[in-house]
C-alpha cells in the first residue's frame, strides 16, 4: 500500500500516520473509511500516548434513536399486517397450569416472571409467543427507545427525565406491551447495547445504541432453553433482574438505562439444570408434561394442522375467544390496586414458607401478589383460601431445597404443608 495510508504500524490501516491524537468530542472520520470499523481500534487511536490510561470516564446522554414519524409509523403498522401469524392463546389444549402463570404475570409484572419447565415438544415455546395478542397497552413516550413512562419518573432513562426536569412537555402514545426473544448465541453487546459506530463516523459523537434489556423495559424478555445460556449472560439478568437497572461500562463511556421486565423461561430438565441465583429470580415456576391422552393428543394434532393450512383462518375462528381473553385481563389489571388479602391469610403463607425452610422473603411476597392477581383475574376484590391453593405451589416448588434422596415432587410437598397449615 502506498500513499497517506502507507503502513508504519499495525493500527495505521485506519488513519494516516501524521493522524493527530483525536480528543473528546470524537471529530468526524473521512468518509472514505471502511464502514466496519472495530470500536476497540477507534479507542486505540483516541488514547494519548498509546495507552488506554488516556480515556476519561464520561457520562454518554446521546442516545441513538430511530427518527420517528408518520412515515415510520406507516411503516410500522405495514409491518404488523405482513409479520408471521402467531398461534392462538385461547387454542392451546391443556397445560393449565403453565398457562395460569404468563396470565397472573401480564396482570402483575411484579410477581417476577415465570420459569417453565418440561418435557420436548410439550408446546413452551408456542405458548408463549402466542402470549403476544393478549399484551395490553401501555403509555410510552414518542421517539423514547426504553419505553418510559411518561406519568412514572422511576421507569424513565435519564434523557427523558431531565427533559422533565426542565418543564418539557412530553408526546405520549400507547403501544402493546412488547415481548423480545433472547437468543441463546446473543452477544453480551447485543443484550446491554453498545457503542452506535455509524454515528460516531457520520455525526462525529459517542452515541450509546440500545441493546435487547433496553427494548424488554417495562415488557417481558423471553429466554428458549434458559438452562443453556452462557454464564455470562447468566449474570447480566441477574444484576438487572435484581436492581430494574442495566448499566453499561465500555471504553470511555458509562451510561445507565432502566430495565424493568417480565423474565420468562423455558426448559428441558433433561438437558441441563438452572444455577439457583437465576432459578430464585424467577417468580413462578410451572411444570409442563407430556399429554397422555389419546383423545386430547388427537384433538391437539388436529388443531396444530388446522393452522398450518390456514393460519389467518385459524386465527380468525378464535377472534372472539382471544378478545374475551384481552378483556378479562384488562379488567384485572385495572381492579389489582383494590384486591385486599386478609391478615389472617398472610400468616398462614408466611408459617407455609416458614416451615418448608424457603430461604429469603421472595416466596411470601410472590405468593400475596399471585394470589390477589388470580383474584383479580376472577373478578373478585377479595383473595380466598383456594386462590392461594392454586398458585402457593408454582410460587414456592423452585426454592426448596433439593434432597437427593426424596422422592416425592417438591410442589406436592408444598401442597402437604399448605393443607397442614389452612385445615
Amino acid at each position: 500500500m502506498v500513499g497517506p495510508l502507507a503502513a508504519c504500524s499495525s493500527s495505521a490501516l485506519l488513519l494516516p500516520c501524521s493522524a493527530p491524537t483525536l480528543r473528546y468530542p470524537v471529530p468526524s472520520f473521512p468518509t472514505s473509511l471502511p464502514a466496519q470499523i472495530p470500536w476497540r481500534r477507534i479507542t486505540e487511536i483516541g488514547a494519548s500516548s498509546g495507552s488506554r490510561r488516556g480515556f476519561r470516564r464520561l457520562q454518554v446522554s446521546n442516545v441513538a434513536v430511530p427518527e420517528v414519524s408518520s412515515t415510520t409509523e406507516v411503516r410500522r403498522i405495514a409491518a404488523k399486517e405482513v409479520q408471521r401469524p402467531v398461534y392462538p392463546f385461547a387454542a392451546i389444549v391443556g397445560q393449565e397450569e403453565m398457562k395460569l402463570c404468563l396470565l397472573l404475570n401480564v396482570i402483575d409484572p411484579k410477581i417476577g416472571g415465570v420459569m417453565i419447565m418440561g418435557d420436548r415438544g410439550t408446546g413452551k415455546s408456542t405458548t408463549v409467543r402466542s402470549l403476544v395478542d393478549l399484551l395490553p397497552e401501555i403509555k410510552v413516550v414518542i421517539g423514547d427507545p426504553f419505553n418510559s413512562d411518561p406519568d412514572d419518573p422511576e421507569s424513565m432513562g435519564m434523557e427523558v427525565r431531565e427533559r422533565v426536569i426542565q418543564g418539557e412537555e412530553l408526546p405520549a402514545t400507547t403501544i402493546k406491551i412488547t415481548m423480545v426473544d433472547l437468543p441463546l448465541g446473543a452477544t453480551e453487546d447485543r443484550v446491554c447495547g453498545t457503542i452506535d459506530i455509524e454515528k460516531a463516523l457520520t455525526e462525529g459523537v459517542k452515541a450509546f445504541e440500545p441493546g435487547l434489556l433496553a427494548k424488554a423495559n417495562r415488557g417481558i424478555l423471553y429466554v428458549d432453553e434458559v438452562n443453556l445460556l452462557d454464564d455470562h449472560l447468566v449474570d447480566v439478568l441477574l444484576d438487572s433482574a435484581a436492581s430494574g437497572w442495566n448499566t453499561v461500562e465500555r471504553e470511555g463511556i458509562s451510561i445507565s438505562h432502566p430495565a424493568r421486565f417480565i423474565l420468562i423461561g423455558s426448559g428441558n430438565p433433561e438437558e441441563g439444570e438452572l444455577r439457583p441465583q437465576l432459578l430464585d429470580r424467577f417468580g413462578m415456576h410451572a411444570q409442563v408434561g407430556t399429554v397422555r391422552d389419546a383423545e386430547l393428543r388427537v384433538k391437539i394434532v388436529e388443531e396444530r394442522a388446522r393452522f398450518d393450512m390456514d393460519p389467518k383462518g385459524f386465527r380468525e375462528s378464535y377472534r372472539t375467544e382471544q378478545e374475551k381473553l384481552q378483556q378479562q385481563i384488562t379488567s384485572a389489571r385495572n381492579n389489582l390496586s383494590s384486591v385486599q388479602i386478609d391478615h389472617d391469610l398472610r400468616v398462614k403463607i408466611s408459617k407455609v414458607c416458614a416451615e418448608l425452610n424457603v430461604d429469603g422473603l421472595r416466596g411470601d411476597i410472590v405468593t400475596n401478589r399471585a394470589a390477589k392477581a388470580l383474584a383479580a383475574l376472577k373478578g373478585r376484590d377479595r383473595v380466598t383460601p383456594d386462590d392461594v391453593a392454586t398458585v402457593i405451589p408454582n410460587c414456592l416448588r423452585h426454592r426448596l431445597r433439593k434432597d437427593p434422596l426424596e422422592s416425592i415432587d417438591s410442589g406436592l410437598l408444598v401442597i402437604e404443608k399448605f393443607y397442614e397449615v389452612f385445615n
